[in-house]
């Protein structure tokens, strides 16, 4: 069955005490590992990490990424002509980008000092071995947030 990726929305609750952050709707049921990325100014591009067999989670920390992600038809020679998608995670908002198998992803700060949380599926040896990467200018304009074509 193909899996397509999804955004999990969740919530936000404030009061005296202070905020939440939540989403109950992510399950863990299949996180093997987590780490975190942060991006001390906004202009690296973190992009295109291809996995064939990995399910990756993305869910912000601090300021805000975009987050991009194209469906690979060929892991050794994958056509120019893919087209990305794209969405903006902001630790403003409780939201998780779920970016399943088969899917190459990348990332890039939109405020200094952006912070993700990413759990994977596979534990760190295996995601070694299904790890192919593509250069950051193959599909996606970061600057202007469009796919290239």
């Amino acid at each position: 069955m193909q899996e397509f990726p999804i955004i999990l929305k969740g919530n936000i609750f404030s009061d005296h005490r202070g905020s939440m952050r939540f989403i109950n709707e992510f399950k863990f049921d299949d996180v093997k590992r987590f780490y975190f990325i942060k991006h001390p100014n906004t202009s690296f591009v973190r992009a295109w990490q291809g996995h064939q067999f990995e399910k990756k989670y993305f869910y912000p920390i601090s300021g805000s990424f975009v987050i991009a992600w194209v469906k690979i038809d060929d892991f050794d020679n994958p056509s120019e002509n893919l087209l990305p998608e794209y969405h903006i995670l902001s630790a403003f908002n409780s939201e998780i980008v779920s970016v399943p198998k088969g899917y190459a992803n990348g990332l890039k700060a939109l405020e200094p000092d952006s912070e993700v949380l990413i759990f994977s599926d596979m534990y760190l040896e295996k995601s070694a071995k299904d790890y192919t990467k593509f250069e950051p200018d193959k599909w996606f304009d970061w600057e202007k947030l469009i796919p290239i074509r």
